[in-house]
């Protein structure tokens, strides 16, 4: 129980055992770091150095140990890399990071460039001798990554070779690799044991006539033998590689001492355990077979291929074969999401009940309302983690949809302004991920207006139905009509994949401009329009949905599937203005907060349910 009118300044009296890592952002780079790197850089016989934002698993959190592009050039985002010459540098960053990588950088004479092949290629050609060296290592890229760079650098007149990593070679104290135990992810969590899963992966071997695949990913290990680590922040990965064949046996890559006895109990006689030192070995071994071996070109780094091309190894570039079941969440897997749903929007309406007692002095900073809503989740007994950093940003801050606090307390939350908090958790039931953008004080008819606009079109996927075979990007454009008919858009995608108890960021479903994978029943997906005004406010409301079964509707002449709402947290009515919204808007609107009362209301304390019970009255 918690009292909403706490002094500012006060905190929850409450042992922080969370494992989180410091908000990105809140590093810089050293002075010295360009100068070493580029000693190295010009020692190893290249004219530059490509420093991924990816490390050897290629994933979207890397441990202390591989923040090189951090080390490198201050930018803490979770997606970009930097080429770095003698003389110049280049940092490729997309759109969510454009006002967040000119801050960290500022100072470090980078030259910012988007994804646009054309940008990098024009940036080299300018900057970098003719028939220049561009060096990378192959175990931070992608095999698709590597082809994409070594076509532009080509046509930039000049190439791309494999090198040691230069970063590790001039980084003198970097931190050491994780070393964390890696535990079994319980069958009444997981659903499906490793067995079960195996003899999956052998029949999906078989359809494709190969021996093997090679699981580079590390969520495929997780999946694939229930297994947790916490290699990374926020994510409970171990950082660890599989390789999976057609009888349903499999070699694990890891250090057997980190492994508990019950993920070792749970592997039976299926999985054998090797060094990960040996890796290389076994991949030659594979590829003495002489049988076909599957890689997924975008999730293997380009290393890996290249040790098999040289042994002469048959390879099919296939997706990894966990992707797509990992994706489909089991029955057991979407009722703990249910239920970690219902635990975390409790925490979420106690904490927003605790912002409307105590924003409206002025005198809040972002990181006490941030340090506060992980109060209120580790408060219910169940939080492993977050399963991001916070976004807690008031006013220009919330401009920046990737923005997080520094070392300092942020921003003050003042009257006249917008709060946006996008948050999520991690539970052994379920990930939550969670959006609200709230008012504090009064707010103007701009701010309500747009807000209006983004509330469309996250009601409009919400009740969105279509049938089998639709993709994202077909979906995407429902989030953005609205604002399209004002000229308004945003550069983010509208919605991602989450695991279970896994990334909060999972493929290979989403829901945007470049969403091309069928959305099927039992995936997870964001639902997260927003709207951005740079130095002034930003808006994105956020709910999880689950990918229903088809089902038919009356009069129809087809089955269609449909989204459940998994989050459930009032929507701030203050900035709402309901003369924008449709009948059937607001239908919606006042079904979904009725619902939030009914199953939020026997969670919470007595204050809390007051306030519930006001924040969701009907419009209508």
């Amino acid at each position: 129980m918690f009292d909403h009118k706490l002094n500012l300044g006060k905190k929850l009296q409450l042992k922080r055992e969370l494992h989180m890592s410091k908000p990105t952002g809140s590093k810089k780079a050293v002075p010295g770091h360009l100068p070493a790197l580029r000693t190295t850089i010009k020692a190893a016989g290249v004219q530059a150095f490509i420093v991924p934002r990816s490390d050897e698993y290629l994933g979207e959190y890397v441990p202390p140990a591989n923040e090189r592009l951090l080390w490198a050039t201050g930018f803490s985002g979770s997606w970009g890399f930097a080429l770095v010459g003698l003389k110049q540098s280049a940092l490729v960053i997309d759109g969510r990071y454009t006002i967040q990588a000119a801050q960290e950088t500022s100072g470090t004479n980078i030259t910012l460039l988007t994804p646009e092949a054309a940008e990098l290629q024009s940036f080299i050609a300018k900057n970098l001798p003719k028939a220049s060296r561009i060096g990378c290592d192959p175990w931070t890229v992608s095999t698709t990554e590597w082809e994409r760079l070594e076509r532009l650098t080509t046509a930039a007149g000049c190439s791309l070779v494999a090198t040691r990593n230069l970063v590790d070679a001039s980084w003198s104290d970097r931190p050491p690799l994780p070393a964390a135990p890696v535990s079994s992810h319980p069958l009444r969590f997981a659903g499906v044991s490793v067995t079960e899963k195996l003899d999956l992966l052998a029949k999906t071997l078989k359809s494709h006539k190969a021996h093997a695949a090679i699981l580079c990913d590390a969520h495929a290990t997780a999946w694939a033998l229930n297994v947790r680590g916490a290699d990374v922040a926020h994510t409970p990965l171990a950082l660890l590689r599989t390789i999976v064949f057609d009888s349903g046996k499999a070699i694990l890559l890891a250090d057997k001492s980190r492994l508990s006895s019950d993920a070792i109990r749970s592997f039976s006689p299926r999985v054998r355990v090797v060094a990960p030192a040996m890796f290389e070995a076994e991949l030659k071994k594979l590829a003495s077979a002489g049988k076909a071996l599957l890689i997924d070109p975008q999730q293997t780094p380009e290393a890996v291929r290249q040790v098999l091309t040289k042994a002469k190894a048959t390879i099919r570039l296939h997706q990894d074969i966990c992707t797509l079941p990992r994706a489909r969440k089991n029955p057991t897997e979407q009722n703990g999401t249910r239920i970690a749903h219902l635990r975390d929007g409790a925490a979420m309406a106690e904490f927003l009940c605790w912002l409307e007692a105590n924003a409206q002095s002025g005198r809040m900073s972002e990181r006490e309302a941030q340090e506060m809503l992980a109060d209120f989740r580790k408060a219910t007994g169940k939080l492993k983690d977050l399963s991001f950093g916070t976004i807690s940003a008031s006013g220009p801050n919330a401009a920046m949809p990737h923005y997080h606090v520094g070392k300092g307390p942020g921003r003050r939350l003042r009257p006249g302004s917008i709060y946006l908090v996008d948050s999520g958790a991690q539970y052994e039931d379920g990930t939550t991920d969670i959006t609200r953008t709230i008012a504090i004080g009064k707010p103007t008819q701009e701010m309500r207006q747009k807000f209006t606009l983004v509330l469309k079109g996250m009601i409009a996927v919400s009740r969105s139905r279509f049938p089998a075979g639709t993709t994202g990007v077909q979906i995407d454009a429902f989030a953005r009509n609205a604002l399209w008919q004002a000229g308004l858009d945003y550069d983010h995608g509208t919605g991602h994949g989450v695991g279970s108890y896994l990334s909060v960021h999972e493929g290979p479903a989403r829901i945007s401009k470049a969403g091309n994978v069928a959305l099927e029943p039992g995936m997870i997906l964001s639902n997260e329009p927003g709207y951005y005004r740079e130095g002034s406010f930003g808006i994105r409301i956020e709910n999880l949905l689950l990918v229903s079964p088809p089902a038919k509707i009356k009069g129809g002449e087809r089955t269609m599937l449909s989204f459940e709402t998994l989050s459930f947290a009032p929507i701030d009515k203050q900035l709402i203005d309901s003369s924008l919204l449709t009948r059937d808007e607001l239908r919606w609107l006042d079904t979904y907060h009725a619902v939030v009362l009914k199953k939020l209301q026997s969670r919470v304390k007595p204050e809390t349910r007051a306030w519930l019970m006001e924040a969701c009255k009907p419009f209508t």
